[in-house]
């Protein structure tokens, strides 16, 4: 008589049951269906030059990278790594709630007096700072409003708010009418927390931060911003956007990175010191989480160091060029371009497939850009994210537009300029539905 057939494992079980998740299946169909251009979970073999790597064994000018400044390759950064991890060690050895090294401590101090804010909290990443600061600013009598288009790291920390009991709602994408209605409708509260991308990661381009703060203080709002990507690249010495829109910090917090443009490792939070010592109480990222490596804390001094010199403004003005000569090269070639305000450049493409393809046709021309698909933005809104570079040279610049005008030329299907108006409203209809949908589900 045969054996009966052992019952399938707990884990078994767990893993059929994820596999039948609706973002998991689509995920997994793009992947069978475009095995060759699905470029997703990539390994880097090595890396030469300026900007080359070397992926699936092929050489290629790399246009994903967000080492906008290009720091991660500046000797001084490397040096002062090295340096870091001579003196101590490769780890903190403790939570931070119990201690944190010397170098910790002044670059907080180094980053607040750079900002010109009155104090600075690092975390180990901007991620873990949003999921820790936004629930550790709010309680129950309080709400938080997000931009509909909230980088998702924002809008995680604020499910885990409403976990505790504080009201989460959302407003039409940088539109201030639309958040004086949200907190209308939401009345009464005790405070409203206002979350916003400084830039949007997606399409590159800026929040109105004035009159956003405008409507947010007068109706009892502290102002939120994640500004990821524009700490180092945008405003005087690379301070952000938060202090060049606004001039101050008056009802403002800001997030910012410190790997991006910084090129180091970490993320941490702006604002007043009284808001700092009460982070350190109620944000359990900070508590909980590991600290940031020390070697990355002693490079954050030297990067600031070059933001606050003269070199600052040469890196930026190349890196302002590159931005410059590529947006007006796709734009040449009536693509549907988004951003150029910062160094992320998107592409329309629309369709799963035809992104996927579009990625890979640029990558066997010896260009890597990021293909970006559903949930990143919505379903058949993909997009073609290129990222500049102050290292880039004005040849590979030159060399991903005409490798851009051979795509607009193949059977790939781009969207153009003249589509623009009944393409955009149709997709502009699936954000609206497609964020709606996300922060409730």
């Amino acid at each position: 008589m045969a054996a009966p057939s052992p019952s399938p494992r707990a884990i078994d079980k767990l893993t059929a049951a994820l596999k039948g998740n609706t973002l998991v299946r689509i995920l997994e169909d793009f992947e069978a269906r475009f095995p060759d251009a699905h470029m997703k979970d990539l390994v880097v073999d090595d890396v030469r030059g300026e900007r080359e790597v070397l992926i699936e064994g092929k050489w290629v000018t790399n246009f994903g990278s967000d080492s906008f400044l290009g720091l991660d390759r500046d000797p001084r950064v490397l040096a002062a790594i090295r340096s870091g991890l001579h003196r101590w060690g490769s780890h903190n050895g403790t939570s931070r709630a119990f201690s944190s090294v010397r170098s910790n401590a002044d670059a907080e101090d180094r980053l607040a007096d750079w900002l010109g804010i009155e104090a600075t909290l690092i975390y180990p990443s901007v991620t873990l700072a949003n999921h820790g600061a936004i629930p550790g600013l709010v309680g129950r009598k309080d709400v938080i409003v997000l931009d509909e288009l909230a980088h998702n790291s924002m809008q995680e920390g604020a499910k885990l708010a409403q976990a505790g009991g504080t009201r989460v709602a959302t407003f039409p994408h940088s539109n201030p009418e639309g958040l004086e209605a949200a907190l209308s409708k939401l009345r009464p509260y005790r405070l409203a927390l206002v979350c916003v991308d400084g830039v949007y990661s997606m399409g590159g381009d800026l929040a109105p931060l004035a009159a956003l703060r405008e409507v947010a203080s007068a109706r009892d709002g502290v102002l939120y911003v994640d500004d990821a990507h524009g700490s180092g690249v945008l405003g005087p010495h690379g301070r952000g956007t938060v202090r060049d829109a606004l001039g101050n910090y008056d009802d403002a917090i800001v997030v910012g990175s410190l790997s991006k443009a910084f090129s180091c490792a970490g993320g941490f939070v702006g604002c007043t010191a009284a808001l700092k010592k009460l982070l350190k109480i109620r944000s359990n990222t900070y508590i909980f989480g590991g600290p940031v490596v020390p070697a990355y804390l002693e490079a954050i001094g030297q990067v600031l160091s070059i933001l606050e010199s003269a070199e600052y403004d040469r890196l930026r003005s190349r890196l302002d060029g590159h931005i410059d000569r590529l947006t007006r090269g796709l734009e040449a070639l009536e693509l549907v371009v988004s951003g150029g305000a910062a160094p992320i450049v998107s592409i329309l493409v629309g369709d799963e497939a035809d992104t996927l393809k579009a990625g890979r046709f640029l990558f066997d021309r010896g260009y890597y850009v990021q293909s970006v698909l559903f949930p990143a933005v919505p379903y058949h809104g993909g997009v073609l994210r290129v990222q500049c570079n102050a290292n880039h040279s004005d040849d590979a610049i030159d060399g991903l537009v005409s490798a851009f005008d051979a795509l607009a030329h193949s059977r790939i299907k781009l969207p153009r300029k003249g589509d623009r108006r009944g393409w955009g409203t149709a997709v502009l209809d699936k954000v609206a539905a497609y964020c709606a949908e996300k922060l409730v589900g």
